[in-house]
C-alpha cells in the first residue's frame, strides 16, 4: 500500500507541477507565458523577468514530469522543492503562515512533499524502480 499512496502522491502533485509550468511556459490552463508572467516577476523585482519565467515554467514543468513517472524522483523532488522555496521568500513568506492571508502554509506543505519525495524515492510504481 505504500508504494500506491507514493503513486497517487507523485501523480497529483507531479501533473499540478506539469500544468503550473505549462501556463509560465506556453501560456495553457489560463497562464500568461513567457512574457506575461516575466512582467510579473519583473514587477517583484526578479529580472530579466523572461529568463526567471522560462527557468520556473522549466522546474515546474520538468520537476512535475519527473514525479509524475517517477523518473529520478529526487531530481523531481528537489525541483519542485526549491520552486517553492522561492515562492516563499519571494511572494509568500511576508504574508505569514495561514493561505487565506496569501501565507506561505500551501507552498511549505508542497515543499515537505517534494522533499519527502527526494528522500523515499518513487516507489515500486516507479520508472526508477524498473530502471535502477
Amino acid at each position: 500500500m505504500l508504494d500506491v499512496g507514493l503513486l497517487l502522491i507523485r501523480l497529483v502533485i507531479g501533473l499540478s507541477f506539469m500544468a503550473h509550468g505549462a501556463q509560465k511556459l506556453f501560456g495553457w490552463f489560463g497562464g500568461y507565458g513567457i512574457k506575461g508572467t516575466g512582467g510579473w516577476f519583473e514587477s517583484m523585482g526578479m529580472k530579466p523577468g523572461a529568463l526567471v519565467a522560462l527557468l520556473a515554467g522549466l522546474a515546474e514543468f520538468g520537476g512535475g514530469l519527473l514525479l509524475a513517472l517517477g523518473l529520478l524522483t529526487p531530481v523531481g523532488g528537489i525541483l519542485i522543492a526549491l520552486t517553492m522555496i522561492i515562492a516563499i521568500v519571494k511572494v509568500h513568506g511576508a504574508n505569514g503562515y495561514w493561505s487565506t492571508q496569501n501565507g506561505f502554509e500551501y507552498n511549505l506543505a508542497i515543499l515537505v512533499i517534494g522533499v519527502a519525495l527526494a528522500l523515499t524515492g518513487g516507489g515500486q510504481y516507479a520508472l526508477d524502480a524498473l530502471i535502477f
